[in-house]
């Protein structure tokens, strides 16, 4: 397939969720006005609980309060989906694409983002794949190293998740990947509404993933064939540079 389409995509290290969030919508702002570049932002959160527009309050399974006093933060957001966890361990991705003009297809752009993913988990040593009905991605926790699909799978579980918002056919949020988070944090939420699959992540699934720094630092080829994309390189913002990307 040839790629006519190049992309930036920078790593910003580990940061809170709501400056990341106001430099998205900056970003959306300046695509959906002709200006800018396409631009994939990779991250590793601090802990947040994210609720999506179709969110629902008691899938939060403790009080404001109570996880503040644990450091999570709870932020409302515009993306699709219900209750989301993030935190240390997981590579978050947020790709700011103009999708216009040949590129207009949500069901194709949300299955790029679950291929992302997928590869980064088979680097790892696990299969992966999609679910008809359920967003995200998933495997077989009886038999990580293989995918056959949902019927042949003995233990379903989901290992990322997938929100976006699109504007004017320009994207915004993305995919979550859980490396080696702290499995417990998903206890304090339904995570995404599902309560009848665990959650798992590429460690507990016993496979061998990098940090989240190395993992987003070679994500260049997964990010290009996944997403149809040219990128140079994934630059590295993590510091002071980082900050004043984020500051704009």
């Amino acid at each position: 397939m040839s790629v006519s389409r190049s992309a930036r995509a920078v790593w910003l290290g580990r940061r809170p969720y709501a400056p990341v969030h106001e430099l998205q919508k900056r970003l959306v702002a300046d695509r959906v006005a002709g200006r800018g570049e396409d631009t994939i932002l990779l991250v590793e959160h601090e802990p947040v609980i994210t609720l999506g527009r179709g969110a629902h309050e008691e899938n939060i399974l403790h009080s404001r309060e109570a996880l503040a006093a644990r450091g999570v933060a709870v932020e409302e957001v515009g993306r699709g989906g219900d209750v989301t966890y993030h935190g240390p361990g997981q590579l978050v991705g947020y790709p700011i694409l103009d999708l216009r003009p040949e590129r207009c297809d949500v069901r194709k752009y949300v299955r790029s983002l679950a291929e992302v993913m997928i590869r980064f988990a088979r680097a790892a040593g696990i299969e992966a794949g999609t679910v008809d009905g359920r967003i995200g991605v998933w495997v077989d926790a009886e038999r990580p190293d293989t995918w056959a699909g949902e019927a042949w799978a003995g233990d379903l579980a989901k290992i990322g998740a997938i929100g976006v918002k699109i504007s004017r056919w320009v994207t915004m949020h993305g995919f979550a990947l859980n490396l080696a988070p702290d499995m417990t944090h998903f206890g304090l939420i339904v995570p995404c509404g599902i309560a009848d699959r665990p959650v798992a992540s590429l460690t507990s699934l016993g496979g061998q993933p990098r940090s989240v720094r190395d993992t987003a630092l070679g994500a260049k080829e997964a990010l290009e064939t996944a997403l149809d994309l040219s990128v140079a390189g994934v630059e590295d913002l993590e510091g002071e540079a980082g900050d004043a990307f984020v500051a704009g």
